[in-house]
């Protein structure tokens, strides 16, 4: 049965809206936990006393650990319900920033990263899986990008607001406030959030083996959830690096940026993909058979705009950096395309499989590159120097160019594919419609 079977009727507007509200503070908060290391990364190497590359494997295993749950926890999700995982993962997400709060030892840090990466995991999927059985079908794509644009905002409250209170009170003060908060979202959630409004629907039967394998492989088969996969792959990962890690060092270190002044830059991306995101939803929903060529024009724009920053003789000037965050502040959005192509080519059964697929390609790219820029910042800092200097962040960032081509490839050739797949499906019907059969 498909979750959009499953609810017989529509749930009361008032308490659709209250559950949606709820749900979306988790998504906040886990985006504030995601994004906390981000704008804390040159602080947090000089508490563990690690290089860049060290630095990076922080944010590298938390990523990891999400991407790497994504189809796991569509899985739990069809036998637990959303409201059983958002609470484990806001517990996972507490205990991560407690962890990371208190311990001094490197190892112990990175494990408390992944604490942070396994909660994430769970959270986004889930809302998904509320928006599925509170809202009516035809409000899904938009609702969906909603919740991934308006989310940034944990980005926002991971920016300024944490960088102030990480230099006023210190390292432990700071993160032990984001676990605080954390913990005060778990308890709405707790209160508020129910997996479907009738009460008769909230447990479905869990999936045997052999249904997930068939549902998986139905859904990796079909061209257009690969064609989802690769858009999330080539749209994310630039804007997702530059905010959770490296975007920070390389305005403070690399530009010579204030450290107020560049999470402030951050957050004007953050505020700035609020307002794009509803602009795409609506060019997606209007131009279906275009939503191809918005992603391949955002990509094409992102790397542009890296072009000249990079090229700049001497540090870039304040306004090519407000437009080059304007420009990241489109990735977030864009990557969400993927989504709506796992919607619209896979029927409701395995929207699940399909989504969870899809997530994993902008965190597989974001993985690559965060190692791949701690890595080139290492090799290209002079030696004697405590910090990586402008010509070596030049040089680390140019790794995106070989993802944008990998991404560009593979998306003109699924995009391809599915057009194929459904100009046979186009011509099967016809010959239904004619023969009667």
């Amino acid at each position: 049965m498909s979750a959009a079977a499953a609810v017989p009727a529509a749930p009361p507007r008032r308490s659709a809206v209250l559950v949606f509200a709820v749900a979306l503070g988790a998504y906040v908060a886990a985006v504030f936990h995601r994004s906390s290391l981000g704008v804390t990364g040159v602080d947090a190497a000089d508490r563990f006393h690690i290089n860049a590359a060290t630095l990076a494997t922080f944010s590298v295993a938390q990523l990891a650990v999400y991407a790497a749950m994504q189809i796991p926890v569509g899985v739990l999700l069809d036998r637990f319900g959303s409201r059983r995982l958002l609470i484990a993962g806001g517990a996972l997400m507490v205990a991560g920033q407690l962890c990371f709060a208190l311990v001094t030892d490197v190892r112990l840090a990175v494990g408390a990263r992944v604490l942070v990466g396994l909660g994430d995991a769970t959270t986004f999927i889930s809302v998904l899986r509320i928006i599925t059985f509170w809202f009516p079908g035809r409000r899904n794509p938009m609702l969906v990008q909603l919740t991934g644009t308006l989310g940034q905002l944990g980005a926002v409250l991971g920016a300024v607001p944490l960088v102030a209170l990480l230099h006023h009170t210190g390292w432990t003060p700071a993160f032990l406030t984001a676990a605080a908060l954390g913990a005060t979202v778990l308890t709405m959630v707790a209160a508020a959030v129910r997996d479907t409004p009738h009460r008769e629907h909230a447990a479905l039967p869990a999936p045997d083996l052999a249904t997930v394998r068939r549902e998986l492989a139905a859904a990796w088969a079909q061209p257009g959830t690969r064609l989802g996969l690769w858009t999330h792959f080539v749209t994310q990962f630039s804007g997702s690096v530059f905010a959770l890690l490296w975007g920070y060092p390389f305005l403070v270190q690399g530009q010579g940026m204030a450290p107020t002044v560049a999470a402030s830059l951050l957050t004007l991306m953050t505020l700035a993909g609020l307002v794009v995101g509803p602009v795409v939803a609506h060019l997606c929903a209007r131009h279906p058979f275009r939503r191809s060529v918005l992603v391949l024009a955002v990509t094409a724009a992102t790397a542009a705009v890296w072009a000249v920053v990079l090229a700049w003789p001497g540090r870039a000037p304040g306004w090519l950096l407000v437009v080059l965050v304007l420009v990241l502040a489109v990735n977030g959005p864009g990557s969400a395309i993927g989504f709506d192509y796992a919607r619209t080519f896979n029927p409701a059964s395995r929207i699940g499989s399909a989504t969870g697929i899809v997530n994993v390609g902008g965190f597989v790219a974001s993985i690559v590159l965060m190692l791949a820029v701690g890595v080139v910042l290492d090799l290209a800092t002079p030696a004697g120097r405590t910090a990586p200097d402008l010509a070596a962040f030049r040089w680390a960032f140019a790794a995106q160019y070989a993802l944008w081509a990998l991404g560009a490839v593979q998306v003109l050739r699924y995009r391809n594919a599915a057009r194929r797949l459904q100009a046979a499906a186009g011509r099967d019907e016809r010959l239904r419609d004619l023969t009667g059969k």
